[in-house]
């Protein structure tokens, strides 16, 4: 469907050629040429890669709007899981405070360059991500509606599909991402920083890989897959939503008339804020989970706390460790889901499942609006392109026949 408020496809020959005429001028200019050669192009693209071209384009948009929130939310939920010692050490130890806070000393110590640490993988992340989403998302509701016949369970079951699909795919960049974001261009001294320094995507991924081996990679999985019931409550509230204000359902627009933007917006707004707060929980375990070693860290020549340092690995991410100087094992703080969160509660207390919640309200919000305006708009204007092009491969056939 399309929104240009033109005749459909289907029109008599009279008024394509009413259309062709009103038109004429325009047609002359360069860039109206160009625009019909889009148009005409645009006719040749199958329907099955549209939804993924505009879910990665989404995706795109919103990581470059909303990476220094992220950043500072990242190191709001990570900040506990570096600190040794007991539950009271952990609870004092706290370096970053609130969003404002957090964000005046991540300016102050790092720059701009901090704010927007691990945008890179955040944008290699969202491309495949919101692609693979949005594509298996548009494709699975309609199979799930003809073996279930309902439309909640269908939208359900679609969303978690498709987030396990996404999730599955994209793991191993958003461990780089969240491992980026949580680092400090200040040394660590006070024992309540990231104990690691990476240069970039590429260093990191090398370093996580030569150090802690390949499991480091799915850190944090179980809570990713937890969090399927993140988008299980976000989207099928947006179609809802979206249907009742716009009477359309997602990626769909009138063929006439304006394609009720405000609705989109109330739409998003409030579908990601329940969805986000129901299910925010599973984000901090996650966090936890991605930031931990899989050994334990020591001081190495190349100032990053790594056991044995990039060129003697300990044991490569296997569980074990070697003895600390107290005779004790050293073992992750974080070892599966369940014990996370029992560290987390004794060590905490229930609020720390909350950490950074505001930061992330007012994050997702607007990444959440800039990806769903920018799907629905790229949508709307390919559907427009599309219309356009078989209107005109449509004249041009019934200029041959004339001849």
């Amino acid at each position: 469907m399309n929104s240009n408020g033109r005749s459909a496809p289907g029109s008599s020959p009279d008024q394509a050629r009413s259309y062709h005429i009103d038109n004429a001028p325009h047609a002359l200019s360069p860039s109206s040429d160009l625009k019909s050669r889009l148009e005409i192009f645009s006719t040749k693209i199958p329907n099955v890669y549209v939804a993924p071209f505009c879910g990665a384009s989404a995706g795109v948009a919103s990581g470059i709007v909303t990476c220094p929130l992220d950043v500072i939310k990242t190191k709001l939920q990570a900040q506990g899981g570096f600190r040794r010692g007991g539950a009271q050490e952990v609870a004092s130890g706290a370096l970053y405070r609130g969003m404002i806070g957090s964000g005046r000393r991540i300016w102050r110590e790092d720059g701009l360059r901090g704010l927007y640490q691990g945008l890179g993988p955040m944008l290699l992340g969202y491309l495949p991500t919101w692609a693979v989403y949005l594509a298996v998302y548009d494709r699975s509701r309609e199979y799930f509606y003809d073996e279930t016949g309902s439309w909640w369970l269908s939208r359900g079951y679609a969303s978690i599909s498709a987030g396990a699909c996404s999730t599955i795919v994209t793991n191993p960049i958003w461990v780089i991402k969240t491992r980026l974001m949580s680092q400090s261009l200040k040394q660590n001294s006070e024992g309540i920083r990231a104990p690691w320094q990476y240069k970039g995507t590429w260093d990191a991924a090398r370093k996580m890989y030569q150090i802690e081996g390949i499991r480091s990679f799915y850190s944090g999985l179980t809570p990713a897959l937890l969090g399927l019931t993140h988008v299980a409550i976000q989207f099928p509230l947006y179609e809802y939503l979206k249907m009742g204000f716009t009477g359309y359902g997602i990626g769909e627009h009138p063929d006439t008339g304006s394609s009720h933007w405000i609705g989109i917006s109330v739409a998003t707004f409030l579908s990601k804020v329940c969805a986000s707060t129901v299910t925010y929980p599973h984000e901090v375990l996650r966090t936890r989970l991605q930031t931990q070693q899989r050994t334990a860290p020591a001081p190495s020549p190349e100032e990053i706390a790594f056991r044995g340092g990039l060129n003697h690995p300990h044991d490569r991410g296997r569980s074990g460790g070697i003895s600390s100087s107290d005779g004790m094992r050293n073992r992750p703080r974080y070892n599966g889901m369940i014990r996370t969160i029992q560290t987390i509660l004794h060590e905490e207390g229930w609020r720390a499942f909350y950490a950074g919640i505001g930061t992330n309200l007012f994050r997702a919000i607007p990444a959440a609006m800039t990806t769903m305006l920018t799907y629905e708009y790229l949508r709307k204007q390919i559907s427009s392109y599309q219309h356009e092009g078989m209107m005109k491969l449509k004249m041009q056939e019934e200029s041959q026949d004339s001849i």
